[in-house]
């Protein structure tokens, strides 16, 4: 009779086991869901995610993945807060996020390899170097890197930050306001933006980050990222999603047009003349001269949060653990 209670125990013990192993995981041929949150609307910075979707990458990868767009929580909070297990953000905010509220958040991924990002002037306005900018209105965003970056562009060109007008707009669509005159001067990705700008048929003139590395350091933007709690928990999950992810970019790398198509595809209401321009140009962009496409440079972090320090954004930064190679295929 002991004998048979201890085998019923066992036993049981045995069947609770497997129904923990069961409902901690999904089950052979199940997908795992994951949670992709953009930082912005889907644009061209973003065609790698959907290429990987609708080739089933994803799906190859055992992942069911949702793509989202930020709403009253932006992609770097839902993140850390564990409602999205991705989002795509910037370097510049990560570093912040560390160095000041030591937010959780671990960059696993460049999505393009180098700064596109640049400053446009409304039709009319002088823009040919930073010290064109005195007289100027500038729409902020809102951050706090965006004022120390206006004042060493200047700076460094000769001009005199304190005759700009610095006025903040939010996230209000940049190229309105540009084209209505109510700001002079915007901070936008001319992968994007600028396309959206000449089909328009607004006259922007724009001055490239890149002509500027000498007074700012290049930095990855945009970057995806992941918690450091999904990254400590859930490493197959992350590996499996950068690997689909990385062959979704490399498809829009050798098939721009066809990457484009699948964006509009997925995206209807984006508009075909700016997506098909945009993904022509940007398509090179995204791995660059990098070995691979999401590479990370140890360098490029550490000289980035250098700059900020020297600019009294922060006062540390600890480079190494913003960022990990890990998990690239």
């Amino acid at each position: 009779m002991n004998m048979r209670k201890s085998l019923f125990i066992v036993l049981a013990i045995l069947m609770a086991i497997a129904l923990a192993a069961c409902t901690a995981q999904p089950a052979a041929g199940e997908l795992s869901d994951v949670t992709l949150m953009l930082d912005w609307v889907p644009n061209t910075n973003h065609t790698g995610f959907y290429a990987a979707q609708a080739n089933g990458y994803y799906q190859q990868a055992g992942l069911n993945v949702n793509i989202v767009e930020p709403g009253e929580v932006y992609a770097e909070q839902a993140v850390a807060g564990g409602q999205a297990d991705f989002g795509v953000s910037f370097q510049e905010q990560v570093t912040l996020a560390r160095a000041q509220n030591d937010t959780p958040l671990v960059s696993i991924a460049a999505i393009i390899q180098h700064n596109t990002s640049g400053f446009a002037a409304r039709p009319g306005a002088t823009n040919d170097s930073p010290a064109d900018w005195q007289g100027l209105t500038y729409g902020a965003f809102g951050s706090p890197f965006e004022e120390p970056t206006l004042q060493s562009l200047m700076d460094c060109a000769g001009g005199d930050y304190s005759q700009l007008n610095v006025v903040d707009v939010g996230f209000a669509d940049p190229l309105a306001l540009l084209d209505t005159g109510r700001i002079d001067l915007a901070w936008i990705f001319e992968g994007w933006q600028g396309f959206q700008a000449d089909q328009q048929g607004i006259g922007l003139t724009t001055i490239p980050m890149s002509d500027y590395f000498d007074c700012i350091p290049d930095y990855y933007t945009p970057i995806l990222v992941a918690s450091e709690d999904t990254i400590a928990n859930r490493p197959e999950v992350v590996r499996a999603f950068l690997a689909a992810t990385a062959q979704g970019y490399q498809y829009a790398v050798d098939h721009p047009d066809e990457a484009a198509t699948i964006l509009l595809d997925a995206v209807p209401e984006l508009d075909e003349a700016t997506v098909r321009a945009s993904q022509a140009w940007l398509s090179p962009q995204y791995a660059a001269d990098a070995p691979q496409w999401g590479y990370q440079s140890l360098s490029v972090w550490q000289d980035y949060g250098r700059w900020m320090i020297g600019q009294g954004i922060i006062d540390h930064f600890d480079a190494e653990s913003a960022f990990t190679a890990e998990f690239l295929p």
